[in-house]
């Protein structure tokens, strides 16, 4: 029975179980999946460090238990000296008998040499089965497999890999992959077919042991590659790079299918020149490169000034359409290579979180008033007097004075970045669906995980929005009641002027209602309904409370002057004309202000309705609608 070995226990408040790493189908994947289910990846990595320092400490004590063995060791070998000379006299023997074997074949391998290439030349099938045959009795097959790609295979390459030719044309290098894969049916035919390599072999006549596509025809392409043609595997171009690397690499693939067996693949994979081949092309430096390239793009996009997104674009920012535009880029067929899937896949998850970052810090700025044309500019705001600044500057020794951006945003740039925000959530699963099948080219199955972790990144981009939407919903609320709170001006407006009754709202409410109509019609087709009623019912019953204190505090403040004008008109004892009270059987002034408010108020709830809302769903508009009604319901039962 195979015996298990024992791991040293560590401290109870590892987040894994040490026993993981010695089960046979341990896949890191998984562990770390697994792991991050439960606790943060900084948690895990550290439990990791600190398991691999006890596992050191148990190795050097299990060094120093044995340590006594070790210096033994020489001890138990006293005496094997003479034994040793008595096997050196048959040794001796022996190395001359090898010596006159190998020269006689020396000599049998040149004869064989002619001869194969005498076969090659003459296509005599005979010939080459005899030769190969010869070669493998003496067990030098490598040498004939070594002779075929330095006579027959080598002169052929150097012919076709040239540099100045690949250049010439457009398609140059598909073109000289082509004559390099002719190579096989025209002057490997026999070869293949005598070692049993081709389909129409007979299997009673093939001579076993060879592979001459993987020993002699593959290291000679590797060979005139890299010394002919060096230029192929120069990264300076990245363009150029992916289009020579992937048009390579169907070479390398039709060339496999040309081996004919799994297993001829597999030697030809295990071949150093396969390795070598591969190792040419210096894929991090070419990531680096494109790394550096939408990096440098997207950091271009997310700075101070928010540009909108070029036309046609689903997004509404420039910072938005790139961040999406970088992933998209990361898999497109035009950069996407195989070998880079776990970089470009770390990338992916980069982009996401640097836009995640770049959101937060937009919480940060404060909302202007202005329009997105005129906070392009960040303003400078210096913490020095300007008249020093500008004035004598021999007495400030302390250098120039300090300065600090203060770079603002509107909020109709904070709806776009919500807006934007939505629309990236919502593609995210075709970012998935886009990189599922280039995962399945690496044989990658485990995609549970690539799921979970762009749902990490959705979640995030999605908590910056109950901040982003409190601050729009703040701003659209100052918006409106900037306006609502006109009311105050009302009373001025009938208070001994002799105008006539009102019948229709104040000019106010409707600039109110402005900001909210532009919100709903501008980005209609961009925001989810349920988020633009979400923000609209929350700006107008933070300003509808607001309005409803204005008014209370106007109706309270009317009714004050009314009542202090009774007392005067009491004291005096006498009936003079007053401004504030009805002549001729008409409305008083007082009445009017609180007619007027009415009418304000019942336009307003008109116009509530009108963006799609109901009154009931605004706080304190039911209050404020009885306060003017009971205040107005008065004024209206003394006209005659």
């Amino acid at each position: 029975m195979e015996r298990r070995m024992n791991l040293p226990k560590g401290p109870d408040t590892l987040c894994f179980d040490k026993d993981e790493f010695m089960k046979e189908d341990f896949d890191v994947d998984h562990f770390v999946s697994d792991c991050r289910k439960h606790v943060p990846l900084e948690e895990l990595r550290d439990d990791l460090e600190l398991y691999y320092k006890l596992l050191k400490t148990a190795m050097v004590e299990l060094i120093n238990k044995d340590y006594a063995d070790f210096v033994n060791l020489s001890t138990n070998l006293v005496g094997m000296d003479k034994a040793l000379n008595q096997l050196s006299v048959p040794l001796g023997q022996l190395r001359e008998e090898f010596l006159r074997i190998a020269g006689i074949t020396a000599m049998l391998q040149q004869s064989l040499e002619g001869l194969l290439l005498e076969g090659l030349q003459a296509s005599d099938v005979d010939i080459i089965r005899h030769c190969l045959r010869t070669y493998a009795t003496i067990d030098k097959t490598r040498d004939a497999e070594a002779l075929v790609g330095q006579v027959l295979v080598k002169p052929y390459m150097d012919q076709v890999i040239i540099e100045q030719i690949v250049d010439s044309h457009p398609s140059g290098l598909r073109i000289m992959y082509n004559k390099l894969l002719e190579f096989v049916p025209h002057h490997c035919r026999l070869l293949k077919e005598v070692t049993g390599g081709a389909i129409s072999s007979e299997k009673g006549n093939t001579v076993p042991g060879y592979d001459f596509l993987v020993n002699s025809v593959w290291p000679e392409i590797v060979r005139g590659l890299e010394e002919n043609l060096p230029s192929l595997f120069n990264p300076g171009n990245p363009d150029a790079f992916h289009e020579k690397y992937s048009i390579s690499m169907d070479f390398v693939r039709t060339f496999e299918r040309q081996c004919g067996s799994q297993a001829s693949v597999r030697r030809l994979r295990a071949h150093p020149a396969y390795h070598s081949f591969n190792n040419k092309w210096n894929l991090p430096v070419y990531f680096q490169i494109r790394f550096r390239e939408i990096a440098g793009s997207l950091e271009a996009a997310l700075t101070d000034v928010l540009e909108d997104a070029p036309a046609g674009s689903s997004y509404c920012l420039l910072a938005s359409h790139r961040t999406w535009s970088s992933l998209q880029r990361c898999w497109s067929e035009h950069m996407f290579l195989p070998a880079l899937v776990h970089r470009l896949w770390r990338f992916t998850l980069q982009v996401l979180a640097r836009y995640s970052v770049f959101v937060n810090e937009l919480l940060l700025r404060p909302i202007s008033n202005e329009s997105a044309k005129d906070i392009k500019k960040p303003l400078v705001t210096s913490s020095k007097d300007p008249s020093v600044t500008h004035g004598n500057n021999e007495d400030q020794g302390s250098g120039p004075s300090e300065t600090k951006p203060v770079t603002f945003i509107s909020s109709t740039q904070l709806i776009c970045v919500v807006a934007d925000l939505d629309r990236l959530q919502e593609q995210l699963p075709e970012l998935l669906e886009t990189i599922k099948p280039k995962l399945e080219m690496i044989g990658f199955k485990n995609f549970s995980s690539i799921s979970a972790a762009l749902e990490d990144s959705r979640l995030s981009l999605s908590a910056c929005v109950p901040a982003l939407s409190g601050r729009i919903i703040q701003d659209l609320s100052e918006s409106c009641f900037s306006y609502l709170k006109s009311a105050l001006e009302v009373p001025r407006l009938y208070r001994r002027t002799n105008k006539e009754v009102p019948t229709t709202a104040s000019l106010y409410v409707d600039s109110a209602l402005k900001p909210l109509r532009q919100l709903q019609s501008g980005l209609r087709n961009r925001l989810r309904h349920t988020l633009m009623q979400q923000w609209l019912e929350g700006a107008l019953s933070e300003s509808t409370h607001k309005y409803y204190e204005t008014v209370s505090d106007v109706l309270h403040s009317v009714k004050k002057m009314e009542e202090s004008l009774k007392r005067l008109k009491q004291a005096r004892k006498t009936t003079p004309a007053n401004p504030s009270e009805s002549s001729g059987g008409g409305m008083s002034d007082d009445d009017k202000i609180r007619l007027q408010l009415a009418l304000d108020v019942k336009y307003l709830g008109e116009q509530i309705q009108k963006l799609g809302l109901q009154t009931k769903d605004i706080k304190s508009f039911l209050a404020l609608t009885e306060l003017v009604a009971s205040a107005k319901d008065p004024a209206t039962a003394e006209q005659p």
